[in-house]
C-alpha cells in the first residue's frame, strides 16, 4: 500500500513538472503588456528587477491574442506556411512510404536487406550529418528558398518507411494468401489488404510525421532565407520585449493543434506504435 502511494506521489510530481511549463505559457499569455514587462523585463533587457514568474495573471485579458490575430498580417503568412508545408510532406509519405514500406514487408527482391539496413542508417543520422549534402543538393537544382526545399526531403523521409514495414510485415500472411487465391493482384492486395488492415499504422505514421514538420525548425532555418516562407516555428523565438504577449499568444495557438490531434488519435496511436515493433 505504502509503495502503491509512492508510486502514485511520484507520478503526480512528475506530471507537474511536465506541466508547468505549459501553464506558465497559459497564463503568460493573458498578461497585460505593463505586466508582462513588470514580471518578465529582465528577460528583455528591460532593467535587473527579479523574474516573477505566475501561472495566474493578476489582471487577464485577450488584448496579446487581439493583437497577434488583427495586428499581425505576418503570423498569418507562417501559420499558412506552417500547413503548406506539413500537408504537402504527409502527402508525399503516403505516397511514396506506403508502397515502399509493403514493397519491404512482402516482396522479395536482391539486396533487400542491404537497402533496408541503409534505410534504418539513414533514420539515425541527425539533420545536422545530413545537412551540408542536403543543402549542395537543393543548391544544385535550384531549389533552395522554396517551400520544396522544406517539403521534398521531408516526403522521401526513411522514419516513416520503417515504421509502415514494421507494420505491414505483422499483416498475417494467410490473409495475404486468401486475397491471392480470390483473383487479386499485388496492387488490389495492397489497396483491399494492406491500406485497410494498416489504418492504425498509417495514422500513428501520420501524427508522428505531422508533430516532426508543425514543430520543425532546423530545416526551414537552413534552407530558407526570406521571411515569407518561414513556418510558425520560426516565428516563435523572435521575442522582444514590444510584442512578446503576442509571441506567447501564438505559442498557445500552434500547441493547440498538435494537442487536439494527438487526442482524437491517442489510441489508434498506441496502437500503430505498438504493432510496428517501435516499443521493442
Amino acid at each position: 500500500m505504502i509503495k502503491r502511494i509512492l508510486i502514485h506521489a511520484v507520478l503526480v510530481l512528475l506530471c507537474l513538472f511536465i506541466w508547468l511549463p505549459l501553464l506558465l505559457m497559459a497564463g503568460s499569455a493573458l498578461m497585460s503588456e505593463g505586466e508582462m514587462l513588470e514580471r518578465f523585463g529582465a528577460v528583455f533587457g528591460m532593467g535587473n528587477a527579479p523574474i516573477k514568474a505566475a501561472f495566474i495573471p493578476s489582471y487577464p485579458t485577450l488584448s496579446p491574442f487581439v493583437e497577434l490575430l488583427l495586428d499581425s498580417p505576418g503570423f498569418y503568412v507562417m501559420f499558412w506556411n506552417s500547413c503548406l508545408q506539413t500537408g504537402l510532406v504527409l502527402a508525399g509519405q503516403l505516397l511514396i512510404a506506403l508502397p515502399g514500406a509493403w514493397a519491404f514487408a512482402h516482396f522479395c527482391f536482391p539486396g533487400k536487406r542491404a537497402l533496408f539496413l541503409f534505410y534504418i542508417i539513414l533514420m539515425m543520422q541527425p539533420f545536422q550529418v545530413t545537412m551540408v549534402p542536403s543543402y549542395l543538393v537543393l543548391k544544385r537544382f535550384h531549389l533552395l528558398n522554396t517551400h520544396l526545399a522544406v517539403i521534398l526531403p521531408g516526403i522521401f523521409s526513411a522514419f516513416p518507411v520503417f515504421i509502415m514495414t514494421k507494420f505491414f510485415a505483422s499483416i498475417p500472411t494467410p490473409l495475404i494468401e486468401a486475397a491471392r487465391l480470390d483473383g487479386a493482384g499485388d496492387f488490389s492486395i495492397f489497396m483491399k489488404v494492406g491500406i485497410p488492415v494498416g489504418r492504425p499504422g498509417i495514422i500513428s505514421m501520420l501524427v508522428l510525421g505531422f508533430l516532426e514538420y508543425w514543430n520543425a525548425i532546423e530545416q526551414p532555418m537552413t534552407f530558407l532565407k526570406e521571411q515569407r516562407l518561414w513556418p510558425l516555428s520560426l516565428y516563435l523565438p523572435d521575442i522582444t520585449a514590444d510584442k512578446a504577449g503576442a509571441a506567447w499568444s501564438a505559442s498557445v495557438i500552434m500547441m493547440v493543434l498538435p494537442v487536439l490531434l494527438f487526442l482524437m488519435g491517442q489510441e489508434t496511436l498506441e496502437q500503430g506504435i505498438a504493432a510496428s515493433g517501435i516499443k521493442e
